[in-house]
């Protein structure tokens, strides 16, 4: 069997799942008579670079970083080009809405703009926290009337679950979500002892719950000094990825069971991309879409197809 030498094609292979998903979206709403009622929007946030600089967390004289700086420069490179990818589908969506709260990334989401002038009147570009500028906007649309497909891909842990679980709940969106496993999350549940308060909190805004914890398990060993006691990280990333499509189910009525893992050079997982439906009515189809999409990349990845 042939395998697929990674090295940088961990962004083609992002980049390609949400070309392929957005076409097949638009194709829906252009081909059902029903589904052209609806005004469709694309929605990317973090959408300048996405690069933030993940918070240190500082407790008990402990200064602990997330990201290895070689493998941070590596991640730079992940975030281009997903705006293009939406503004040249073919059957564009009715409005587009770019979201970034760094300045310098807004200015440059401007002049691409510049680049599509057919669809400049159809472009929004907000510089804002994606969060609360999101959660804001899920409840003021009229969602008996609109749709959308929301990609969120930020660089670490910042999208809260708040978040998601408010755009579940427009019953109207589609979402491709960038979950950090390895570049941050794994790295947030230390291996032995529980994470500093700091990172709790971190992790449990992540899930939307503490029930994280369970990936600790308390380990006792008996030494010269008497009983000592542990926690100790159980969990691997097939569990860590298990559980967060596990929360995204308790929300959702459609979700892809198995993300599409993304590696870097060394064939490490960073990122899983995960998918979720929120309209009952048409998640079938959707998850559908998106496993297939997902389902061929991972055939071709290592050399079945």
């Amino acid at each position: 069997m042939v395998i697929h030498q990674f090295g940088g094609s961990w962004t083609e292979d992002k980049l390609s799942c949400l070309h392929q998903y957005l076409i097949a979206y638009r194709n829906i709403f252009i081909k059902n008579k029903k589904a052209r009622y609806f005004t469709t929007y694309y929605v990317d946030a973090f959408a300048g670079t996405g690069f933030r600089n993940q918070p240190y967390c500082d407790e008990q004289s402990e200064s602990l970083s997330l990201f290895e700086d070689a493998e941070a420069e590596e991640i730079k490179s992940f975030f281009n080009g997903s705006v293009r990818i939406a503004l040249e589908v073919p059957d564009p969506f009715d409005h587009y809405l770019f979201i970034d709260n760094n300045r310098n990334y807004v200015e440059s989401l401007k002049s691409i703009k510049e680049e599509y002038p057919k669809l400049e009147n159809k472009i929004t570009i907000v510089e804002a926290e994606a969060n609360s500028f999101l959660l804001n906007w899920c409840n003021k649309m009229d969602w008996k009337k609109n749709r959308a497909v929301v990609f969120l891909d930020p660089y670490g842990m910042q999208v809260d679950w708040k978040l998601i679980e408010s755009l579940a709940n427009t019953q109207a969106v589609d979402l491709w979500l960038l979950f950090p496993l390895g570049v941050a999350v794994n790295r947030c549940l230390t291996s032995g002892k529980m994470p500093p308060k700091c990172w709790e909190k971190l992790l449990t805004t992540t899930f939307g719950t503490d029930e994280w914890k369970s990936f600790y398990e308390q380990e006792e060993n008996h030494t010269l000094f008497g009983l000592q006691k542990r926690m100790i990280k159980t969990a691997t990333l097939d569990d860590i990825t298990r559980f967060f499509v596990q929360r995204l189910e308790t929300i959702f009525p459609g979700v892809v069971k198995e993300p599409l893992r993304l590696l870097n050079s060394k064939n490490n997982p960073i990122y899983i991309l995960c998918f979720a439906s929120a309209n009952p009515r048409g998640s079938r189809i959707a998850v559908k879409i998106a496993s297939d999409i997902i389902g061929k990349m991972n055939r071709i990845r290592y050399g079945r197809e």
